[in-house]
């Protein structure tokens, strides 16, 4: 995988480049700031961005702002944001965002090297995975939803699969169901929490928010 890298610490960004390239990526520009951002993608063409939320010369908001960017611009580019802290606005503002495979981690998850590696490889091939931190505080002061309660079993169980950021082969087989069956039972759970389609694919991720919103429980009784 081709990836591209703005982050202004150098100790970080210097050892996001070596566990990368020890895994077998190749690290195309690895930035400091923004300025020449949007310049190396076009050169680069990588095939995932890795950028944090705090970059120069403010270190407020130049590093999400220049991922919804990216997004709205090349919406098949994935894109993976990285945070020191839950940043509730930040959060809101990628998932109202237009645009492809998206991540939004803390930094801290870095250190676990074999799992982010492993969400590295789901954002690339098309999947939306939020920090559970992240998630957890963006909805701490919702409340329940009612539109929960629309929802069949075994909806509520794909629902929940789906929050955990399984793909729909990957909930076919823990279900031991078809695809297709997977997939009708998605669109049912979007048609009964009223999220109508869009190109941003971020369905997907509103239904996980409800169902954290929730409670995050899963019910396990009529399969129906």
């Amino acid at each position: 995988m081709r990836i591209l890298i703005c982050e202004d610490s150098v100790l970080l960004r210097e050892g996001l480049v070596r566990l990368l390239e020890d895994a077998g990526h190749t690290v195309v520009a690895a930035l400091p700031d923004v300025t020449d951002l949007d310049e190396s993608v076009a050169r680069e063409e990588p095939d995932l961005c890795i950028l944090d939320v705090r970059l120069p010369p403010t270190r407020t908001d130049e590093g999400i702002r220049a991922a919804v960017r990216l997004r709205a611009a090349r919406p098949d580019l994935p894109v993976l944001v990285l945070s020191q802290y839950v940043e509730e606005r930040y959060a809101s503002d990628l998932i109202a965002g237009r645009g492809g495979a998206l991540g939004y981690l803390l930094k801290d998850r870095v250190a676990d090297v074999a799992d982010f590696l492993d969400t590295l490889e789901q954002i690339a091939a098309g999947s939306t995975v939020f920090d559970p931190e992240v998630v957890a505080q963006l909805l701490s002061r919702r409340t329940r939803d009612e539109r929960m309660q629309r929802l069949t079993d075994r909806e509520s169980t794909v629902l929940a699969l789906i929050a955990e950021g399984k793909s729909n082969q990957a909930i076919a087989r823990a279900l031991h169901v078809s695809e297709g069956s997977v997939e009708k039972h998605i669109t049912a759970v979007f048609q009964k929490l009223d999220l109508e389609q869009d190109d941003s694919g971020n369905r997907r991720v509103l239904a996980a928010l409800a169902h954290i919103a929730h409670g995050g429980t899963t019910r396990t009784g009529d399969p129906s």
